[in-house]
């Protein structure tokens, strides 16, 4: 699969990914963070996911003139590059304006981080986009910190796990964060919003 055009005609369209995993025994899980952000974004625009393409959940919609596609790839966390890859070249959507949201285990909790490309950083789901993206990582994404595992527990059983009581209490308000991040990098630029919420 070749890379993306990056001079083509749909500039104006952006393909927001959430990553996750498909199911109710994933759904509040930390891993599963991405969907709940994309959830946020299609609430806020007046949209709800509606149809299945290329084994991701999908909704349309526009924000500031701007059209956007919401996914939730439902091929399990480490094959999302199949779904994604596909939605992107489907639409010709320019891999810049391929915005990624997942967890992230080296990030404290309540912390959002804002980049306009890297590596997968051990991160499955991020892994198998950059593959599907013939190897390319000029992409933005958006880390939604989850903190370490406590004591010796084991990193997948630890995104695996429900938010503690003590974080749900704020989880609302780092969904609305990491979302508003979202709609900087549409309506402004990447680093626009890499100044605005990478030092708070």
């Amino acid at each position: 699969m070749g890379l993306l055009n990056k001079n083509n005609d749909n500039n104006e369209m952006y393909l927001i990914v959430g990553l996750g995993n498909p199911g109710p025994k994933y759904e509040l899980t930390r891993h599963n963070i991405g969907f709940q952000v994309v959830d946020s974004i299609a609430k806020k625009i007046g949209e709800k996911f509606k149809r299945v393409q290329f084994n991701a959940l999908i909704a349309k919609g526009t924000f500031k003139g701007k059209k956007v596609i919401l996914a939730k790839p439902q091929t399990y966390m480490n094959n999302s590059g199949q779904a994604v890859g596909s939605l992107a070249r489907y639409y010709k959507i320019d891999i810049k304006n391929v915005i990624v949201i997942f967890d992230d285990v080296d990030l404290p909790y309540e912390t959002i981080r804002v980049r306009s490309e890297g590596g997968s950083g051990g991160h499955k789901g991020m892994k198998s986009i950059i593959q599907h993206f013939s190897n390319s990582q000029e992409f933005p994404r958006i880390r939604f910190g989850v903190g370490r595992p406590p004591g010796r527990m084991d990193t997948a059983d630890y995104v695996l796990q429900r938010f503690s009581k003590e974080e749900e209490k704020h989880l609302e308000l780092y969904i609305q964060k990491a979302s508003d991040a979202i709609f900087d990098v549409i309506e402004n630029d990447i680093v626009h919003a890499m100044n605005h919420f990478n030092g708070s």
